[in-house]
């Protein structure tokens, strides 16, 4: 029997991939393009939406052909999209402005005013953090500011409905990206009408709401032809790209715990239902009607390896810098690092958050602030994983995935730190595996997501050091009370 494939398309914020695999999750091929940034004014952070979508053509014609498959034996195509993106679009769907993406900071008044008036009813109702991260506080600050392309939207729309309905005429979104725009009651599964009342918009201007699993009209021709596929091939909508890394990890089951790091970060975690910290210290978003993922990104991954290099103007390789920090013990010599130099999302949820070290002294060297680093990461992840035991107990299982897992040093600090395994992954695509997998459950040529546990690369197990745990758990006390301490100065 021939072999059968499938294509995951991930729509992420640094770049579009897509990544062919065959139906039992070995990769087959890849090609990816890099997105484009803009900066138009301080704290704003913009893409071009149809660089993107002639990104998502361009690989896919690409990844079909390096893969050198028979397009009768491709089974499915589907999405992950990276969150919290809106475009302003008029009755055509054309682009009134730039697409808005997660890390724009410009609605920060607007989320600290909420934030002291009906913010925590609003949370409690979306399970979305009042963060400037998410489209319902950029909608607010384009209302109150009387944004020009708001004012002449037709509709206020993410990057996935973008893409499907150029490819496919049809104004649709999932649950995980309706869940992640904060406009969405998760308990009724319906756009809340406080939420936009608030914003000053209708619900005939946003999507119709969508299992992940719900399989697209046929694509047009003439995007089928330039891809060089029949318009016939399947295509499933997917989900978001949080919760398609974790299914891509196989982090579905209850205690079973995800976190990526790259770049920036984040920890999750699949429970039933969607039930909602009320601490608001973490995020919960529909991924199906009856599940949920909960957990806190963070802004500062390993994007704060890259400044300290940056800082230090170190000219060799950033494998070498990391590799000074092995000589340092746990701890630093009492060096504590606060990642927080790119504001901060979880737990804090304040943008206006400042990056710090604590506890300079003459002996200290540059192997330390490397170290320091290296701790503070994996520190605020594991500050993040408490809030997350709240709703659904200790971790069971943790499966990590991304660039900073090329560190051995920080990879067995996150061990030592939450004194647990870490299952690496065997793969960078978890995301597009978990949008192929899905897009499998969606045409039925498997029953369940659960069945993607049987289908995942063995990866590499890292065992903690009890001794070094017990370190870092006093560590930590310091570290937890003086973030808190920190916050009166984030102004």
């Amino acid at each position: 029997m021939q072999k059968e494939y499938v294509i995951g398309i991930d729509l992420g914020t640094t770049s579009v991939k897509a990544v062919l695999f065959d139906t039992k999750g070995q990769f087959v091929a890849e090609a990816e393009r890099l997105n484009t940034f803009y900066y138009p004014s301080a704290d704003w952070a913009e893409q071009d939406p149809d660089e993107i979508e002639e990104s998502a053509r361009i690989t896919l014609k690409e990844v079909i052909e390096k893969g050198k498959i028979a397009e009768e034996r491709l089974v499915a195509v589907g999405f992950s999209c990276a969150m919290h993106s809106l475009i302003c679009v008029d009755e055509r769907y054309q682009p009134l402005s730039k697409m808005i993406i997660w890390s724009d900071g410009r609605s920060n008044r607007q989320a600290e005013q909420l934030k002291k008036g009906s913010g925590k009813q609003l949370f409690l109702k979306t399970g979305a953090p009042i963060h400037p991260m998410t489209p319902f506080l950029k909608l607010l600050w384009m209302k109150e500011t009387e944004d020009e392309a708001y004012q002449k939207a037709a509709y206020y729309i993410s990057m996935q409905e973008y893409l499907i309905e150029k490819w496919f005429g049809e104004r649709i979104i999932d649950y995980s990206m309706a869940s992640a725009t904060g406009l969405l009651n998760i308990e009724n599964v319906a756009w809340e009408e406080e939420a936009l009342k608030l914003v000053g918009i209708r619900r005939e201007q946003l999507s119709k709401i969508v299992s992940p699993t719900t399989r697209l009209p046929h694509l047009k021709k003439e995007i089928a032809d330039e891809i060089g596929v029949s318009d016939e091939l399947p295509f499933v909508i997917g989900a978001a790209d949080g919760q398609l890394a974790n299914l891509g990890d196989g982090a579905i089951s209850p205690g079973e715990v995800a976190i990526s790091a790259g770049t920036s970060g984040a920890i999750r975690q699949f429970i039933s239902g969607a039930a909602v910290n009320e601490s608001e210290e973490t995020f919960t978003y529909l991924f199906t009607k009856n599940s949920s993922i909960i957990g806190g990104a963070t802004n500062n991954g390993g994007i704060t390896l890259q400044w300290l290099k940056d800082l230090l103007d170190y000219k060799g390789p950033l494998e070498d810098l990391l590799h000074e920090a092995e000589a340092i013990a746990v701890g630093a010599e009492g060096l504590i690092f606060h990642p927080y130099i790119n504001g901060e999302r979880a737990p804090l949820w304040n943008q206006r958050a400042k990056g710090n070290f604590y506890g300079f002294t003459i002996g200290h060297k540059r192997a330390h602030l490397v170290r320091a680093v290296l701790e503070g990461i994996v520190l605020n992840l594991f500050q993040i994983g408490q809030s997350l035991e709240k709703l659904a107990g200790p971790p069971k299982k943790i499966c990590v995935n991304g660039g900073l897992t090329k560190s051995s040093l920080w990879v067995q600090i996150l061990a030592d730190v939450f004194a647990q395994e870490i299952h690496l992954s065997d793969t960078p695509y978890s995301a597009a595996w978990g949008a192929a997998w899905t897009a499998l459950v969606g045409v039925k040529k498997v029953d369940s997501f659960e069945e993607i546990k049987d289908n995942l690369p063995a990866g590499k197990v890292v065992q903690p050091n009890l001794t070094r745990h017990e370190q870092y758990k006093s560590i930590f006390k310091k570290y937890e009370r003086l973030a808190k301490d920190l916050q009166a100065y984030f102004i």
